[in-house]
């Protein structure tokens, strides 16, 4: 391994961080290390510590630098001088620095994403890469620009979507080689929120898969509920699902998610783009997959899939290779 030839790739998101050590010309993962250390829980270590504000990025510096020695240790090498590309919530009000958002529209290359460039300290010798998000008139992203500049979307005059299934789902609108529109769907928070607070909590359960016994047909079946009935009266219908023993526990867990998914996606159909690309964690692409079938979208207009990991490390590349601005 030539360290000169490797970037690290820092996914640092409110709950979770991530540091990867990657090769440049493959994308290999060459080591890798993982904690619960979070933005939020590390800007509340930040409040606590009460230290000046000027200290507030060496701070952050510091918890990535006890990552990077486990990599060190992992590769047995020196990785002094390896770049670091940090995207995700760490330009945010809870990350290292808040850095402003860059305004829609966006080139799908990367090239034109705010960054920040921290130099090269005697605490921490790498120079590290801070990338912000985008914003519309009223909607926000942080680390999902640099996913959708991994994609790799044609420069075509044909629109096309970027849809990264999350917590906070994310529908961006491509055309000509930009980012020219952007909506939220808090359709896993919502989900969540129904399946582990309230009265609908008690008919739902966790656990299995979606190609699992009878599981696919009630989320389809929630899929296309979505469009019979007001999202606010079938939401209840999980709770008579049980009552009268139409579902057991784990088929309504997936037929509330086929509600909310469904929901979510049947916005699509007034205005179909020319293809689909869903970026995300597998478990998810699973569900959304099945329910751009279940709503004839699929059908309709081609669906790629990539994973999360694939386009944050091919995303990060590009935008350290545009180089500072």
């Amino acid at each position: 391994m030539n360290p000169k030839n490797t970037f690290f790739s820092c996914d640092w998101g409110t709950s979770a961080f991530r540091l990867r050590l990657v090769e440049r010309a493959t994308l290999k993962v060459l080591a890798e290390t993982h904690s619960q250390e979070g933005n939020a829980a590390t800007a509340e270590r930040w409040r606590q510590a009460r230290q000046p504000p000027a200290q507030r990025v060496g701070f952050y510096l510091a918890i990535v630098q006890d990552h990077l020695r486990k990599l060190e240790k992992a590769v047995k090498t020196s990785l002094d001088d390896v770049p670091v590309v940090i995207s995700g919530m760490a330009s945010s009000t809870i990350g290292m620095a808040e850095l402003p958002y860059k305004a829609l529209p966006f080139a799908t290359d990367g090239s034109d994403l705010r960054t920040k460039t921290i130099a090269p300290t005697a605490a921490f010798k790498h120079a590290a890469l801070l990338i912000s998000g985008v914003k519309s008139a009223d909607d926000v992203m942080r680390g999902e620009e640099t996913q959708l500049v991994g994609c790799g979307f044609e420069n075509t005059p044909e629109e096309q979507l970027f849809l990264h299934p999350g917590t906070h789902a994310k529908h961006v609108r491509v055309q000509h080689g930009q980012a020219i529109a952007l909506k939220t769907y808090m359709t896993g928070e919502f989900f969540s929120l129904l399946s582990t607070k309230g009265i609908l909590a008690a008919s739902v359960e966790e656990g299995g898969q979606l190609a699992e016994g009878n599981n696919r047909e009630w989320f389809e079946k929630g899929v296309r509920a979505s469009g019979q009935a007001n999202l606010l009266h079938n939401a209840f219908l999980v709770r008579t699902n049980g009552l009268f023993k139409k579902a057991d526990k784990r088929e309504n867990y997936f037929y509330l998610s086929g509600l909310l998914i469904g929901s979510e996606c049947r916005e699509l159909l007034p205005a179909l783009p020319a293809r689909i690309t869903l970026a995300g964690e597998p478990a998810l692409l699973a569900l959304y997959e099945a329910a751009l079938h279940a709503l004839g979208i699929a059908g309709k207009c081609p669906v790629h899939t990539k994973s999360a990991v694939e386009v944050t490390l091919t995303g990060q590349r590009a935008v350290l290779a545009a180089g500072p601005r």
